[in-house]
């Protein structure tokens, strides 16, 4: 009897570090990398396109004769979604849009802005917000800040379009990181509005600065540092 017991002691020592040790090696295995990868969308104007990875229709800038991007592997956003080892969601990038409603010759462009594509981002884990380049070019109206009840009219303005489209991204993906990327050599106004903003919706605004750029666009040198100061960036 005594053997065994002690027999069926050892047994259930023996089972019990079996199931600690694979126990242990499935946490470490989900740790490892057993979970799906980030998706990333990119709501955006040229800066961000290239032709056939934008919805059908839209303006894309890249490729050019006139800018030495020529492989979509060479973008910001898909250099930094391969270093993180991430996938792309959605890219919804429109070259010659502006986050506000009005756009240059002061067109409403309310149909094509930044705000009327916010639902249109599938389902992402991180979020890139790349605008104001053309606010800034367009001249587009500064306009007031404000916080809600914004109408078309508002809209039309770069401050409260940008506090609408934060505001209705945040609501729309409550489970997704939003990022805010400011391009070099704006205006200030557009650049103190933006910090404004974002500061009021806590969403961080990574402001790039050195950016090399051919034909007002960033280069395959550029491209790489927007890529490496976000990496920077984001921790």
């Amino acid at each position: 009897m005594k053997r065994f017991i002690a027999f069926l002691t050892a047994t259930i020592m023996v089972a019990a570090a079996a199931w600690d040790c694979n126990a242990q090696g499935n946490a470490e295995g989900n740790a490892q990398g057993n979970s799906q990868p980030k998706k990333v969308s990119v709501l955006g104007d040229s800066y961000s396109t290239f032709a056939g990875h934008n919805p059908e229709g839209y303006a894309p800038f890249y490729p050019n004769d006139r800018n030495d991007v020529t492989e979509v592997e060479q973008t910001w956003w898909s250099l930094y979604i391969k270093a993180m080892g991430y996938e792309l969601e959605q890219n919804n990038s429109w070259g010659g849009t502006t986050i506000c409603g009005t756009g240059y010759g002061m067109m409403d462009s309310s149909a094509s802005s930044f705000n009327a594509r916010v639902d249109m981002l599938g389902d992402p884990d991180i979020i890139f917000i790349f605008g104001g380049t053309n606010d800034a070019w367009a001249g587009s109206p500064i306009g007031e800040y404000k916080w809600e009840g914004w109408t078309k009219e508002d809209c039309k303005s770069f401050r409260p379009a940008y506090a609408c489209l934060l505001d209705s991204l945040k609501k729309k993906y409550p489970d997704a990181e939003i990022y805010s990327i400011l391009n070099s050599e704006l205006r200030e106004e557009i650049n103190e509005s933006s910090r404004e903003v974002c500061k009021h919706y806590g969403v961080q605004l990574i402001e790039l600065y050195d950016i090399e750029k051919q034909n007002g666009h960033p280069s395959i040198k550029g491209m790489q540092s927007i890529c490496d100061q976000l990496l920077d960036a984001i921790k």
